[in-house]
């Protein structure tokens, strides 16, 4: 007997918490099938009607990763609302930042997962998607502070987002192995002065 739609949707739900799990504990370098079965106390058998191979496990991290993080609070960017330009740009580069125990947590997960999409056209292909529209919104930030005049006219905007989401990774990378030379002060301080060099033309 086919399972119904609810008991399938609820396991896939169930599956999709257990490779969350992983994640968190393991990286993707210990993101196996195996694993995940475990975590759910199943056969790896049953995991395979959803995964029929690793490929397949993650790029279904990827895309629970990309859901966690799309839900995740955005609290720089909640509390600057509804204000738009630089303040919110500001705001979305904060909350890139693994500025607490929970932000360092979920970059941990992005940084492990290059590795996993860089070794797949597919996966990387998908992933430079979520970098580009992440990029996106950070051009049309950019260019509203240009006709707010906070930020000089002269560089195009999507220059001004890929710098700018090219310096906050690359912290994110810093913090993420040295946490004691780059605790969240120095981390907004650093943002602060970059935004303002930016600022300055």
């Amino acid at each position: 007997m086919t399972p119904a739609r609810g008991d399938h949707d609820a396991r896939r739900r169930d599956v999709s918490e257990a490779v969350w799990r992983v994640l968190a504990d393991r990286g993707f370098g210990g993101l196996t099938l195996r694993a995940v079965a475990a975590e759910m106390g199943a056969s790896t058998g049953l995991l395979t009607h959803y995964f029929p191979n690793k490929r397949a496990l993650v790029a279904h991290a990827l895309e629970v990763l990309d859901r966690r993080t799309a839900a995740r609070p955005r609290p720089a960017a909640e509390s600057t609302a509804p204000a738009g330009g630089l303040p919110m740009l500001r705001a979305v580069l904060l909350d890139v930042l693994p500025l607490d125990a929970a932000g360092a947590a979920d970059n941990r997960i992005w940084v492990g997962s290059w590795d996993a999409a860089l070794a797949d056209d597919g996966l990387a292909g998908e992933h430079a998607g979520r970098y580009r529209r992440s990029r996106e919104r950070m051009a049309e930030l950019a260019a509203e502070a240009q006709r707010l005049g906070e930020l000089p006219p002269g560089r195009a905007p999507e220059d001004v987002a890929a710098a700018a989401q090219s310096f906050v990774l690359g912290l994110v990378v810093q913090a993420l192995f040295a946490p004691e030379e780059f605790p969240a002060e120095r981390q907004i301080a650093l943002l602060d002065g970059y935004l303002a060099g930016v600022a300055a033309g």
